[in-house]
């Protein structure tokens, strides 16, 4: 590789320092508004910081006993790495994936010289791989992991150009400025979720011949009457018949042995150039959209400062549970971590302004850029080292 070549990607993706941990129990009081919530001890954030090409802020609260959301938020001078993780039947997934995901993309963008569509593809692939190889090593000790996946949402923006990957019903959302004042919410991605009409369709048309592929439970929609989401990283008693789950666990009793995978790894991806009117990107999972609309969510992060908006999205969330359920925000905030599950999902947001003026060209040169830093909730990180993306 070229040397200025290697100067420009480990001057644009090489990480110095955590800007704020998210867990209450790492928190050090650094940054701006970084810490628990007043109100909510199970709501804490980061309320303002800085990326690649603007601000960002972040925010998470736990409704599980154990909180099953794992998420990231990494910056050079040229490029930034958004990452929600939205666990289920526990914490490894995502947690497996925060640790091993930007990693890989790492390696892989150093392998062929730039950042794709199949770069981010195969970096999905092989954190699918890992952790499937970790379930293989370890379901025989502790059958129930078979059982563990994980959404996984991911953006990487790189040369005024948004790169996004989705598995599962987390969603990414663009405010975008029409005419002087107004904003308009743009979905960005696919809900991979048996709710959505296409996705039942897409799932009977792969098992032609399996009745019970979508099945009406309850009032929802699921996958062989069990998981809402079409897509994860995870779920390896849906994806193989060698993990398969011993009857008497009757949550994830299969009426029938796996023929074939009824979920997949396979990530829908797009490629979006950053227009002028992008104003900001919204990552959540898919706990802020239960409550919110995509055009509530992107008017309340326009109509109120930057400084605490992802915070406030979720406040926003947690006073429409309440409503739903006849009861006060306040009495949500004073229920315990497991009982708040019955009203709310554990909620990740993390909100990423796009400054237009700092958003750099493909033909940067390195001795202009620098490096910010990164935030990340559960888990460490590996998205440093890139030195050698064209």
């Amino acid at each position: 590789m070229w040397p200025w070549l290697e100067k420009i990607a480990s001057a644009c993706w090489d990480r110095v320092r955590r800007f704020a941990p998210t867990r209450r129990d790492e928190d050090g009081g650094s940054g701006s508004g970084s810490g628990a919530d007043a109100d909510d001890l199970l709501l804490w954030s980061r309320d303002l910081g800085r990326h690649a090409a603007g601000d960002f802020s972040f925010a998470v609260v736990q409704a599980n006993e154990v909180l099953e959301d794992h998420s990231q938020v990494e910056t050079g001078a040229a490029a930034t790495f958004v990452g929600v993780y939205d666990g289920h039947g526990g914490a490894e997934a995502s947690r497996f994936i925060s640790n091993h995901l930007s990693a890989h993309l790492v390696r892989l963008a150093q392998e062929s010289g730039t950042v794709s569509e199949n770069v981010v593809r195969s970096a999905f692939s092989a954190t699918e791989e890992g952790f499937l190889s970790l379930v293989r090593r370890t379901h025989l000790i502790k059958p129930s992991i078979s059982a563990i996946g994980s959404c996984c949402l991911v953006g990487v923006i790189w040369r005024k150009t948004l790169y996004l990957a989705n598995l599962g019903d987390s969603r990414a959302v663009v405010g975008c400025l029409v005419g002087s004042n107004k904003i308009v919410a743009e979905q960005l991605t696919r809900d991979h979720n048996a709710s959505v009409e296409e996705v039942r369709q897409e799932l009977r048309s792969l098992h032609p011949d399996d009745s019970q592929i979508v099945v009406l439970k309850n009032g929802v929609w699921r996958i062989k009457g069990i998981i809402q989401v079409s897509r994860s990283i995870g779920d390896a008693y849906l994806k193989k018949q060698e993990f398969a789950l011993d009857p008497s666990i009757t949550r994830f009793h299969l009426s029938e042995p796996l023929r074939r995978p009824v979920l997949t790894s396979e990530p829908s991806i797009s490629t979006r150039p950053i227009c002028p009117q992008d104003s900001f990107v919204i990552f959540a999972s898919d706990g802020l959209w239960e409550h919110l609309t995509n055009q509530q969510a992107v008017e309340i992060v326009h109509n109120n400062p930057r400084e605490g908006i992802a915070r406030r999205l979720i406040k926003a969330a947690l006073k429409e549970a309440a409503r739903k359920r006849e009861m006060r925000y306040n009495d949500i905030t004073k229920l315990e971590k497991g009982v708040r599950r019955f009203f709310h999902d554990d909620i990740t947001v993390v909100v990423v302004f796009i400054d237009h003026g700092l958003l750099q060209e493909g033909n940067a040169s390195a001795p202009e850029l620098s490096v910010r830093g990164f935030v990340e909730s559960g888990g460490s990180s590996s998205f440093s080292g890139l030195n050698s993306i064209s």
